[in-house]
């Protein structure tokens, strides 16, 4: 993030805080007025590495990044990608995407605000993060990927299912389990403290582990990327080991499977797993209204907390 708040630095941040920040008097170090003898104060700008500043500085950035990426992306897929007949689902609400946009946009700022002291602790030389290739090998960088990708991966599966608990679930992560047809919108669309827990683990990564910086920025690209592809519908695969959109959709749907990011081992591991079947990826089925029905009348055999009514 350093790196980040390098660029945005130079070309941005030194202006503005020259602009609209006052000067800070160091009332304790004065100089003498050459011309009449009068002592003045010795001023300077807020400095780059002040801690404040640096708050303020990731803050802007992050809350930047999150509502281009949200909107651009979001848009492309729902463009491009989204099927648009998975609106006419019995289960889909309505006036649901605007629902999903103001959920998202509203809880931006507090997800980002509690967020941003892991990027000030990295920008401040508390992690691992690295930037010259050679201090660890291009052996090791590759390495850092999967691990990043496996750590993550478990980290969140275990925060996932914990945010089902019925306890948990009508607090936080309620919120998420509206969309019970996902749209690209609602990739974003939690509780605020729901969106920061599952995205803890990416942060306690790099303190544990050294990552890269520009594998670092690009993890996280990818991450908010794969965040919105397994909301968009298009089911790609039902294979057993990606967690894709179709396995993301049985979450959806019946509440209490796949509860992974990636991969499916944890769900396998933790008797979560369920494997799509054909009514997702034959073209018929997927948009069979018998279907449609019949998921509609599972979803309502599940109560509030998400766990099947009895009988």
């Amino acid at each position: 993030m350093d790196i980040v708040l390098d660029f945005t630095d130079e070309y941005l941040f030194d202006d503005l805080y020259a602009r609209f920040f006052p000067l800070i008097q160091a009332n304790s170090i004065s100089s003498t007025n050459g011309t009449n003898g009068i002592p003045i104060p010795n001023v300077f700008y807020l400095p780059r590495d002040n801690i404040y500043r640096q708050f303020i500085s990731l803050f802007i950035i992050t809350l930047f990044f999150v509502y281009f990426f949200y909107f651009f992306f979001s848009t492309l897929s729902y463009i491009f990608v989204f099927d648009k007949e998975l609106m006419k689902h019995p289960k889909f609400l309505k006036n649901q995407i605007a629902k999903e946009i103001k959920l998202s946009t509203l809880g931006f700022p507090i997800t980002s605000f509690i967020t941003v002291p892991w990027f000030l602790g990295e920008v401040r030389g508390y992690s691992g993060l690295y930037e010259d290739i050679n201090q660890y090998g291009l052996l090791y960088a590759v390495f850092s990927v999967f691990l990043f990708l496996f750590f993550t991966d478990m980290c969140i599966y275990w925060i996932h299912r914990w945010l089902h608990h019925p306890l948990i679930y009508k607090h936080l992560h309620k919120a998420h389990h509206r969309w019970i047809i996902p749209t690209p919108y609602s990739s974003h669309a939690f509780h605020p403290l729901d969106g920061y827990l599952q995205s803890v683990p990416y942060h306690i990564f790099v303190y544990l582990f050294p990552l890269h910086k520009f594998l670092y920025i690009s993890l996280f690209v990818f991450v908010n990327l794969w965040t919105i592809m397994i909301h968009d519908g298009e089911f790609l695969t039902s294979g057993s080991f990606v967690n894709g959109a179709a396995h993301h959709v049985l979450h959806h749907l019946y509440f209490n499977y796949n509860y992974g990011q990636y991969f499916t081992i944890w769900d396998k591991i933790g008797g979560s797993y369920r494997k799509p079947g054909d009514e997702q990826f034959d073209i018929k089925k997927k948009k069979d209204q018998n279907i449609w029905k019949k998921q509609a009348m599972e979803v309502d055999s599940f109560d509030e907390n998400g766990k099947e009514k009895k009988s």
